[in-house]
């Protein structure tokens, strides 16, 4: 496929292309879609809207041309192996991610982790300003590429371009830390519209941006003056949108798979395979230090060793699909996981029964609904998440309307499913008592509780979210640039001065 005969009307910038890499049995490689709730949003929108897809592969020096899978225009971006240990592995994952995620590990600052970040996100952006039409919607995915937006405000201020973070925004005191912090704003500020998971969230940039630049923000609206330096109060300035759109699941496919009587069979034989307990707790995490597995480990080891919980009537399965794997501060967390699931089962297992039942690996989607519906009360203990779709899965399988949910206060999903049983995971006195109270409930209890949940995952599914989102941006497009900003500065004078 030849770039420069190709134009579309819809781009989406990702990080990574919705497929996978597969050999076919007769040894020919291919690409299947990979699951996740955004590919399924979308897929639709970009088969209406002549869309494009652009991202990275996934492996280092893969170079691939444009190809079409599924009916989606597919448009690969190859980093090599140094651009993946510092952009990657390092800017993106050792420095944003824990800084966003409240520094539960110390966050790394290397310079040229930076100048391979700016070079990256300039290749995307590039990529994407060859691609879109006259006037086309790109819409621009997730912390790896911040400085996109604005990038593409430089070479294609025609574009309508919007920007989703599907992790939190921290606070300023702790995003005040990065040495880079007024370019990621100005990169994202190149966006009309930014979406967060949490409101927040939302706030937390717009503090951001009066801080460091001293715009002025009013609700979800921000002016952005389109001068520079000392006329950036000038009159003409346009508006950026940023607020909560908080992201969901498909929950109608999970609901279709729980409903297969192989699926139904399956969570049966889970049970009768662990000897069918009288409860059986879950946890499905990928291995990361902010979803909180240390502390739920914690908590359920002091529940047996109080006697609260009976390790031959109560089960925990933990799976911990593996996560970034390179980089230092996960290989200290698997260790240490692994080392705790040795001694609660070393502790308070007996032949042929283990307390806690700990798998390394994923699952496909078939699978984890089976667990869903095997599993009586489902953990997340995430310290920060942007939102957690985990809980939202968990949810919309539980089809027979049983099943409790142990729900952070700190994932983003905690602000729509209050009828789970919300924790700080911190209180690790706390989750215990709520792992007791969900252990305990009672059927009616659980059931008023799950119906309620469900209703709020079938009503705010991943399609209303990617719609409304678009909406707002289609708006955007139709505002274009605003005029005659009011000439005031901001309310706090001291915020314009740091």
């Amino acid at each position: 496929m030849e770039l420069e005969d190709e134009s579309y009307d819809f781009v989406v910038v990702a990080n990574r292309l919705p497929v996978d890499s597969v050999t076919e049995a007769d040894g020919t490689k291919g690409w299947k879609l990979s699951p996740g709730g955004l590919v399924t949003a979308l897929e639709p929108v970009m088969r209406s809207a002549d869309g494009a897809w652009i991202g990275w592969p996934g492996a280092a020096d893969t170079h691939v041309d444009p190809f079409e899978h599924d009916g989606i225009t597919m448009v690969p971006v190859s980093l090599d192996q140094t651009e993946v240990e510092r952009y990657y592995e390092g800017f993106s994952n050792d420095t944003l991610w824990p800084l966003y995620h409240d520094v539960i590990a110390q966050p790394s600052y290397h310079r040229e982790w930076w100048d391979s970040y700016v070079s990256v996100n300039r290749r995307f952006a590039d990529r994407a300003a060859s691609l879109a039409s006259h006037g086309a919607i790109v819409w621009v995915h997730d912390y790896q590429l911040q400085l996109v937006p604005g990038m593409l405000r430089e070479k294609r201020p025609d574009l309508t371009i919007g920007f989703f973070n599907h992790i939190p925004f921290p606070a300023y005191g702790l995003y005040s830390q990065l040495p880079w912090r007024r370019q990621i704003l100005t990169g994202l500020l190149g966006a009309d519209v930014i979406g967060f998971q949490r409101t927040a969230d939302a706030g937390n940039f717009a503090r951001a941006v009066r801080r460091l630049f001293g715009y002025e923000t009013r609700g979800s609206s921000i002016r952005v003056p389109l001068e520079d330096g000392a006329e950036r109060r000038s009159r003409h300035s346009r508006t950026v949108v940023a607020r909560a759109f908080p992201i969901s699941i498909d929950s109608a496919s999970f609901a279709d798979l729980a409903a297969r009587p192989d699926v139904v069979e399956r969570a049966r034989q889970i049970r009768e395979d662990l000897g069918n307990p009288k409860t059986i707790l879950f946890g499905v995490d990928r291995l990361d230090y902010t979803k909180g597995i240390r502390h739920r480990l914690k908590a359920y080891a002091e529940l047996l060793q109080d006697g609260r919980l009976d390790a031959s009537e109560t089960t925990l399965i933990q799976v911990a699909s593996p996560s970034r794997e390179r980089v230092a501060a996960y290989m200290e967390l698997r260790d240490e996981i692994e080392m705790t699931v040795g001694r609660i089962n070393g502790d308070y297992g007996s032949i042929g029964s283990a307390p806690v039942h700990y798998l390394h690996h994923g699952y496909p989607r078939e699978e984890m609904v089976a667990l869903y519906l095997a599993s009586d009360v489902m953990l997340v203990t995430a310290l920060r998440d942007g939102m957690n779709l985990v809980a939202k899965e968990y949810v919309a399988s539980r089809i027979d309307g049983d099943g409790v949910l142990i729900l952070s206060e700190f994932a983003g999903a905690s602000d729509d499913l209050r009828q789970a049983l919300l924790i700080n995971p911190h209180d690790i006195q706390g989750v215990k008592e709520a792992i007791v109270t969900a252990v305990e409930m009672e059927p009616r209890d659980r059931k008023r509780r799950m119906r309620a949940l469900r209703r709020k995952v079938i009503e705010n599914d991943v399609a209303k979210w990617s719609a409304t989102f678009l909406e707002e941006l289609r708006r955007a497009s139709h505002a274009g640039t605003a005029a005659d900003t009011p000439e005031h500065e901001t309310t706090d004078p001291q915020e314009t001065n740091a």
